[in-house]
């Protein structure tokens, strides 16, 4: 590796900036598909410069900052590791296009070793308990790719008084996945100018349903490429279709077992049927008889219906 550009003393808008000369660890998991926040389209709108990077300071983002060297401070008390600052957006010499900006790294018997401090809700208890998320697993993977090290450490203070420390190896076979993935990312999505194919991953749900929220009535040819899709989107209705009957009737014969029962056990498993009262809201008689109180209180939403004929 090698030292692209220090910033000790770096606007975050300059920042910024450097971070589209290359793919970083936060891009990993957006390329890989599991970012839930981030889909690969708009990764590519931001590398190729179409649009800014979305860095919207929110409460989230605002306290991660804030108690980074919190992270750090707990994790050395805790450890009696030294967790040093780097500075500096790191360079790849093998693999140029991918950078690192570290949060810290520790030298353990020499070795270099990563140090990545987090924050999250305490929703995330349970997951942090186990172990480290996917996308910072994918994240620390990338830079052990760029630095060589061989070992990272993630920290996480969780719901503001959970504190969780997990070690991640180095997996040379992930770091491989992940090196032939960012490569295809960057040489024919980035520098050719190539879009990417959306994948099916909720951010990019997400983002095409909002960047496209507005039907502009106009019909367009599409590629022919997409007849192909048409085709695959027929095919996997007819199988989910499938599956649901076939899920409907494992379900009925359960439910023939337990007749009246309300629970039922089976080896290790656990089987309820349970009285479940709704309260429901008749929309049609109150139009009728009551228009003037359903005029003052209906809303309505507005978006666009996919269908393929």
């Amino acid at each position: 590796m090698r030292v692209l550009v220090k910033t000790g003393r770096m606007e975050r808008s300059e920042w910024l900036g450097w971070r589209r000369m290359g793919i970083g660890g936060s891009d990993a998991s957006v390329i890989a598909g599991v970012n839930k926040f981030r889909s690969v389209y708009q990764l590519w709108l931001e590398k190729t410069g179409q649009t800014e990077p979305e860095e919207t300071e929110n409460d989230y983002t605002h306290f991660g900052s804030v108690l980074e060297p919190v992270v750090k401070k707990e994790f050395m008390r805790r450890t009696g590791l030294k967790v040093r600052a780097k500075k500096a957006i790191l360079q790849s010499t093998e693999y140029p296009f991918m950078l690192a900006d570290l949060d810290g790294v520790v030298y353990e018997d020499g070795q270099l070793c990563i140090f990545e401090a987090k924050t999250a809700s305490a929703y995330k208890q349970g997951i942090w308990e186990q172990g480290v998320p996917l996308e910072y697993i994918l994240q620390v993977q990338h830079y052990m790719a760029v630095t060589g090290a061989k070992k990272a450490y993630a920290a996480a203070l969780v719901g503001g008084n959970h504190f969780f420390y997990h070690t991640v190896e180095r997996d040379e076979e992930l770091i491989g996945l992940l090196v032939r993935m960012e490569k295809a990312f960057w040489t024919e999505n980035v520098l050719q100018g190539k879009e990417p194919a959306a994948d099916g991953s909720e951010a990019t749900t997400l983002f095409l349903n909002s960047r496209y929220r507005e039907s502009n009535g106009k019909k367009v040819e599409l590629p022919m490429e997409a007849l192909d899709l048409c085709a695959s989107y027929d095919e996997l209705t007819e199988r989910l279709a499938a599956v649901k009957e076939q899920k409907d009737a494992v379900a009925n014969q359960l439910k023939s077992f337990l007749k009246e029962n309300e629970t039922g056990v089976v080896g290790d498993r656990t089987v309820t049927w349970k009285n479940v009262v709704s309260t429901g809201f008749d929309r049609k008689r109150l139009e009728k008889e009551r228009k003037d109180i359903y005029d003052e209180y209906v809303t309505q939403t507005k978006y666009r219906r996919l269908s393929v004929a």
